[in-house]
């Protein structure tokens, strides 16, 4: 006897056995309970999650010999050749190779004849929005006076494409992505049931990297059980996904917090030693980083089961909740510019260098760290005419209005860390009048000039003035009059420096600048 895949051996055959959608099970039994039943229903949903079956279910339901009800026998010979697919009253079309007018004439002029076995004719019409302008006009009358004896059930992957001419004239049921609990969940039962063992690390694997397909889980459990020969390892499974290991995230996070970018390049070679998706990298990195930001905000949210815990909440503890959301962002950036790197571990290489770039050089949450060496670092610091970095002298916490003509000692004085500390360090300062502060910042660096990195910027002034600042914000050249400043200028407007800035998000150190003799 030939093999069966598990996805067609383990099809639910009833409400009871299907999994995750009861939000349209309830209904859908409520009904047939009560004998209401439609002419016409439209199940809509990715792929995997369940269409066909319970179209096939409700099939069932509605030409069960011991009559309409939510729970069919599965033994009397309607069940059965419904099962098989061998129904002569459930006629099911594929609707992406049948889109033509003519074709779907054909069908619904055999709607008027009685079924031949069953208690209703069923139509069942995969992919419906394949379906031509035309074909779907022809349908619209049938579909909204059907004869008595006969069930639309259609199905589709993309709603929108539908006619509201069509949609107006269904039961339309939106069936969810299943959560990877409930899919690790039933996997467990089909392995029990098929006597093979497996690690639950592997079926949590198997489970997240069939994304809410049900369908897609089960595939991936027939290439694992092939690929391991037998036992089902976390090990094995993640060789055969080439997903990453939580160890190599956690490595790059640490890599990261320390400022090492020598020890972050060498986790992301090691990964490529081992074909590791750097796509699916970037994926995991965003959703560490996510846990981490939540355990920042809400401590609780991280499950005393979750094996990481302690990982992340060391983590959360290393990082400002600025960098977080800015790594975040450069990750999912990331994951979207990898087709056009030169080639995978390019573009993921460069994403964890973007990290480090934009690192701040200390404070905030993550302590005390020294950034990588790069050629146009994320900082700017005020220098005096020769070139070398000048300390001001201390002031007081409630400094007066006057001391904001002197902008960059005003900056060193608050405590910024992070994105607000680059934006405060990359503005100069236009007026002050009536506590309003105006600030100005090149073009090359607008990319700071975000509203909630703003707002954190006025606070921080107010708290060491004393009282509320209002702040705007102004884009445009900064060049002042100091030889300094148009030293600075001058780079900046330097075509190729500006081409690095808007390639590569980098900025300049300033105080690296010195103005000519």
């Amino acid at each position: 006897m030939s093999y069966q895949v598990l996805a067609r051996k383990w099809r639910p055959r009833d409400f009871e056995s299907l999994v995750g959608q009861e939000h349209v099970v309830r209904a859908l039994t409520n009904a047939l309970s009560q004998q209401r039943l439609h002419h016409a229903y439209l199940f809509t949903g990715t792929r995997g999650v369940g269409k066909t079956t319970l179209a096939r279910i409700l099939a069932k339901c509605f030409n069960c010999e011991t009559g309409i009800t939510p729970t069919p026998c599965g033994k009397c010979s309607a069940c059965l050749e419904i099962d098989t697919g061998r129904f002569v009253d459930l006629l099911e079309v594929d609707a992406a190779t049948n889109t033509k007018v003519e074709e779907m004439r054909q069908l619904l002029e055999n709607a008027v004849y009685s079924p031949t076995r069953g208690r209703f004719k069923v139509y069942v019409i995969d992919e419906v929005h394949m379906l031509s302008t035309s074909a779907f006009n022809a349908m619209l009358k049938t579909l909204e006076e059907p004869p008595d004896h006969v069930k639309f059930i259609l199905a589709t992957t993309d709603p929108q494409k539908i006619p509201v001419t069509v949609l107006s004239r269904c039961l339309q049921f939106n069936l969810k992505q299943m959560p990877p609990a409930s899919i690790s969940g039933h996997l467990s039962k089909v392995l029990e049931l098929e006597g093979i063992k497996a690690e639950p690390g592997a079926l949590k694997l198997i489970a997240a990297s069939a994304r809410g397909s049900m369908r897609d889980a089960l595939s991936l459990l027939d290439q694992a059980i092939a690929y391991s020969g037998g036992d089902l390892g976390e090990a094995g499974v993640r060789a055969m996904l080439g997903t990453v290991d939580d160890a190599f995230l956690f490595e790059i996070l640490d890599a990261l917090a320390a400022g090492n970018a020598e020890g972050m390049l060498e986790i992301a070679t090691r990964m490529d030693s081992l074909s590791i998706s750097f796509d699916g990298a970037l994926q995991e990195l965003a959703s560490t980083l996510h846990s981490i930001a939540l355990a920042q905000s809400v401590p609780g949210s991280i499950l005393e089961t979750d094996v990481r815990k302690a990982r992340i909440l060391e983590l959360a503890a290393a990082f400002g909740a600025e960098d977080l959301q800015l790594f975040y962002e450069i990750a999912i950036h990331g994951r979207q510019e990898l087709p056009l790197a030169p080639d995978a571990y390019a573009g993921f290489t460069m994403a964890l260098l973007r990290m480090i770039a934009f690192s701040p050089e200390h404070g905030g949450a993550g302590g005390d760290r020294k950034p990588a060496s790069r050629a146009i670092p994320a900082t700017r610091a005020p220098a005096s005419e020769s070139g070398t970095r000048s300390v001001p002298d201390p002031k007081p916490a409630a400094a007066a209005p006057a001391d904001l003509n002197d902008w960059p000692a005003m900056v060193r004085e608050l405590k910024l860390g992070g994105v607000v500390k680059q934006l405060a360090q990359q503005c100069a300062m236009v007026s002050f009048e009536d506590d309003a502060l105006t600030l100005k910042i090149s073009p090359a660096a607008k990319y700071l000039a975000d509203k909630a990195y703003q707002d954190k910027l006025s606070a921080a002034v107010s708290d060491q003035l004393g009282r509320k600042i209002r702040l705007k914000l102004e884009i445009g050249e900064t060049a002042g009059a100091s030889a300094q400043d148009r030293a600075i200028a001058s780079i900046s407007q330097d075509a190729l420096v500006q081409g690095l800035v808007e390639q590569f998000d980098a900025t300049i150190v300033e105080s690296s600048i010195k103005p000519g003799k």
